[in-house]
């Protein structure tokens, strides 16, 4: 009843009388999923119909979808790929689920899994899961990473920049593709002082490389991490650990890239060896260096690099966030405010 009560509010503020309605049916071929699929008391159908503003009924293998004609094609589309999720073993949590409502406004929603017709299907495999993308642009970023040499990924926070960055080079480190996986970034102060932090310079610089770190455990087993991580095969240090070094047979990570100078990115840029491949990530409205925008290496290096062979470019928008659905909302509003 309350599910009833919930919807018929939800509906009734999705119909102007200027849409026209449609009604279609949508039938799936594994019964053993539609458990997970509907969700715990029809969860992820209520997510569904809150968000896209349509009713939604289900009886046995069949969803019947009712509403607005262009809500109900994304409906379908949001169920579908909900389905392939399961299929291929993915978790569908309330994320997952915003995910692919926002890329059912995208044409190649249904091509998300099995990538363009006759190519290898998109996604990431390393040891603890199967990565597979969840917005359109992450799409293109994660083509960028099986075939660039360098990419710049550009973006706010919750895009999955370092995040897929990370899996794609724990999944060459596996098989074999790379010898060493090199994450760094800018030991640089997000707007306070932290004065003096105790312990050796592993202790010092730690703090500022943690969310690496948590990138790397989600992709890996811990004993994997720590054996990798005492053997040098894993190396995470600050940028200024860099200079003097030529990186081959490695995929090397900086993250917040928007904390460099130009002459730090230049230096970074330049240690590229054979067989390696390089990803810089950031977000060039968090600019903590003195100066500022004016100041930082990612802006200046994609400016003019952009549109040189083997380099590519990804740039998110808030309507990438996969994180909880108010991070996007928030970025979209310091966006905004900013303008």
């Amino acid at each position: 009843m309350a599910r009833k009560a919930a919807r018929a509010d939800n509906t009734a503020q999705f119909r102007p009388e200027t849409h026209r309605r449609a009604r279609i049916d949508v039938e799936f071929d594994e019964p053993t999923l539609l458990g997970a699929l509907f969700g715990q008391f029809d969860s992820n159908l209520v997510q569904v119909e809150n968000r896209l503003g349509v009713y939604i009924s289900a009886r046995g293998n069949k969803i019947q979808v009712e509403g607005p004609e262009d809500a109900v094609a994304r409906t379908r589309d949001t169920l579908k790929g909900m389905y392939h999720r399961l299929e291929m073993g993915q978790d569908l949590d309330s994320g997952a689920i915003e995910s692919l409502i926002a890329m059912s406004t995208e044409p190649t929603l249904e091509g998300i899994i099995s990538g363009d017709a006759g190519a290898p299907p998109i996604m990431i495999r390393t040891r603890k899961k199967t990565i597979v993308p969840r917005s359109a642009t992450q799409i293109e970023y994660m083509r960028a990473l099986s075939k660039a040499d360098v990419i710049f990924a550009l973006g706010p926070a919750g895009t999955g920049k370092t995040y897929l960055a990370v899996a794609q080079a724990v999944s060459q480190l596996m098989t074999g593709s790379v010898q060493r996986l090199i994450l760094s970034r800018p030991a640089v102060e997000a707007g306070e002082k932290l004065g003096f932090l105790p312990g050796d310079m592993k202790d010092k610089v730690d703090p500022y490389l943690r969310p690496l770190y948590d990138a790397l455990y989600d992709c890996m087993p811990p004993e994997q991490v720590e054996r990798r991580l005492a053997s040098g095969e894993i190396e995470i240090a600050p940028i200024a650990f860099m200079r003097g070094r030529t990186l081959a047979d490695a995929f090397v990570i900086l993250d917040e890239a928007q904390n460099t100078t130009r002459e730090q990115m230049k230096m970074f840029l330049t240690r590229f060896g054979q067989n390696s491949r390089m990803v810089i990530c950031g977000d060039p409205r968090q600019v903590d260096i003195p100066g500022g925008d004016r100041m930082s290496g990612l802006a200046d290096a994609v400016q003019r690099l952009e549109g040189v062979d083997d380099i590519a470019v990804t740039r998110f928008t808030a309507a990438d966030v996969v994180r909880h659905p108010i991070v996007g909302r928030i970025v979209e509003a310091y966006e905004g405010k900013a303008e």
